[in-house]
């Protein structure tokens, strides 16, 4: 369900964004908003506080985001509140990052490796998501993870792509155990 609110709210916020011609200015905006809820929890205690009536947290809204985002922001933030979907606020803005990026044709890619990898072979592995995907930039981040022992695993988005040995060895394992149930 709270995906399908982040879809339903996060495309309407992209479509208002490409009608307007504003995408980059709304991914600003919204940079803008989750940064402001980060940094203050307390901000985020208090929209998700049911004693806390709507007009009070809309009038918040206005006080806090009036002059540093627009007003098809702040409405949108209205809305989000009106229609009690707070809880939901930074699963939407993530779609609506998402959704931007891969307009712009952004990937998003994480790669985990066994070993720290070398400005070489981080340029490598760029290239050649780039080249492989209709990425024309891609935002990479690396993690280290020694249990893999070797090989790499790249996300982008839903796909992954596990070369590890750990995975092989995962697989070479679960065949020989079903080979042996089998045989018995």
């Amino acid at each position: 369900m709270a995906k399908l609110v982040s879809k339903t709210y996060g495309d309407a916020l992209f479509d208002l964004a490409i009608e307007e011609k504003c995408v980059d200015a709304m991914t600003q905006e919204v940079e803008l908003v989750q940064k402001s809820f980060a940094e203050n929890p307390e901000l985020s205690e208090i929209f998700a506080n049911p004693d806390i009536c709507k007009d009070e947290k809309i009038g918040l809204i206005e006080r806090i985001f009036k002059g540093r985002v627009s007003d098809n922001m702040a409405g949108f933030l209205r809305i989000v509140v009106i229609k009690q979907r707070f809880g939901d606020l930074n699963a939407i803005l993530n779609y609506f990052v998402a959704r931007a990026k891969e307009y712009k044709k952004i990937g998003v890619a994480k790669v985990t490796s066994p070993t720290e990898l070398s400005g070489e072979w981080k340029s490598k592995i760029e290239q050649k998501l780039l080249d492989t995907t209709g990425y024309t930039t891609m935002e990479m981040s690396y993690e280290v993870k020694p249990e893999l022992i070797g090989g790499l695993i790249i996300r982008i988005g839903d796909t992954v792509v596990d070369s590890s040995i750990q995975s092989k060895l995962t697989e070479i394992r679960n065949s020989l155990m079903k080979t042996s149930l089998e045989n018995k």
